[in-house]
């Protein structure tokens, strides 16, 4: 498993001093967000970036999008999504499962995403490309059963699911939550947060009982193409990133060759 940087943890930065930063670590790539620094549709920018981030010897590990299922207003057509994307050379796309919680959603909203994610996945597939869901509150993957229930309808070669912690969670619920989706758990987004979420952030040492349990559950799934990246770090600080992306390595050398 490699490791990188989510770029819109640090949207204030420029590419080049993203760069810097994530080379000072020692991590091997940067999944790069579609709002600031890689713009959906705007592809000379992505080809630039892609050099940028080949020349510095790391890796695009994904391409973050701000791609919503089902939805129209405020979101990128896909099409220029994925115009980005295969101009960055990523790997696969982040998209969003939809705008509504799990329990706001009725059966016809649930299709309308089943539908669009069908769609988007032959779009992609067409480029060798693949789709993951965003594993995240206020979506169709904010909970056990709607998560599990979605991506149990939607068994498409190229479609997976990110995994991150679920905000105020236990531990033993966050545990659940990754062995439920365990075999389509492509990337995951590592960070420690408390009971509310991004407004209460703490570095990543503290949690590091729970993360070799999160790590241990996601080794009985191995797959050569996952990445563990870091997001958030506390106070928006690099240098509290940089401590972060140390305890990551560490957690992550029994798993690495």
């Amino acid at each position: 498993m490699k490791s990188g940087l989510v770029s819109i943890s640090f949207r204030s930065l420029s590419v080049e001093e993203l760069l810097k930063l994530v080379q000072s670590t020692g991590q091997q790539g940067i999944e790069w967000g579609g709002d600031v620094h890689v713009p959906h549709g705007d592809t000379s920018r992505a080809e630039e970036v892609a050099r940028w981030t080949e020349e510095a010897g790391l890796e695009v590990a994904a391409y973050g999008s701000y791609y919503r299922l089902a939805e129209t207003e405020n979101v990128p057509e896909f099409s220029a999504v994925l115009d980005s994307a295969l101009a960055l050379k990523a790997p696969s796309i982040r998209v969003w499962a939809g705008r509504r919680a799990s329990l706001d959603a009725d059966e016809a909203y649930r299709k309308a995403v089943e539908e669009d994610t069908r769609r988007i996945c032959a779009l992609a597939a067409k480029e060798d490309m693949r789709i993951s869901f965003e594993y995240h509150g206020g979506t169709l993957t904010d909970s056990i059963p709607s998560a599990v229930e979605l991506l149990g309808k939607l068994q498409l070669p190229n479609l997976d699911s990110l995994w991150q912690p679920p905000n105020g969670q236990p531990e033993e619920v966050c545990e659940e939550s990754l062995e439920s989706i365990l075999p389509r758990v492509s990337n995951i987004h590592v960070f420690h947060w408390g009971n509310q979420g991004w407004n209460e952030r703490y570095p990543l040492k503290d949690g590091r009982k729970r993360w070799t349990r999160y790590l241990e559950i996601l080794h009985q799934h191995t797959r050569p193409d996952r990445w563990a990246l870091l997001e958030f770090a506390m106070d928006d600080s690099p240098r509290q990133y940089k401590e972060d992306a140390g305890v990551l390595q560490e957690l992550l050398k029994p798993y690495q060759g």
